[in-house]
């Protein structure tokens, strides 16, 4: 499954991007899918490392242990974690 995400920008904004870059859009699309595949690397090492200490099958596919791994609690998104946080923060 794939999903798409926007990402809307003033003209000075992209303009901002234009001087950095030649191609904004190519680069917002290489940001995003590199910093997802760095994320899975996270995961799949925080996954592997706890199938292994609790001698948890680990699944064939990249995909599959990340679903996993969100399944289980091993990780959880950065929304979940900050909402954590704040709970615990709270007198």
């Amino acid at each position: 499954m794939t999903n798409t995400i926007t990402v809307s920008l003033t003209d000075t904004q992209k303009k901002a991007i234009e001087y950095l870059v030649i191609n904004p859009q190519e680069f917002l699309n290489n940001f995003a899918h590199e910093t997802a595949r760095k994320s899975v690397d996270e995961i799949l090492s925080i996954y592997t490392t706890r199938a292994l200490d609790e001698g948890v099958a680990i699944p064939s596919t990249r995909e599959l242990i990340v679903a996993d791994a969100f399944t289980r609690g091993w990780v959880k998104t950065a929304e979940q974690r900050n909402a954590e946080a704040e709970a615990s923060d709270t007198p």
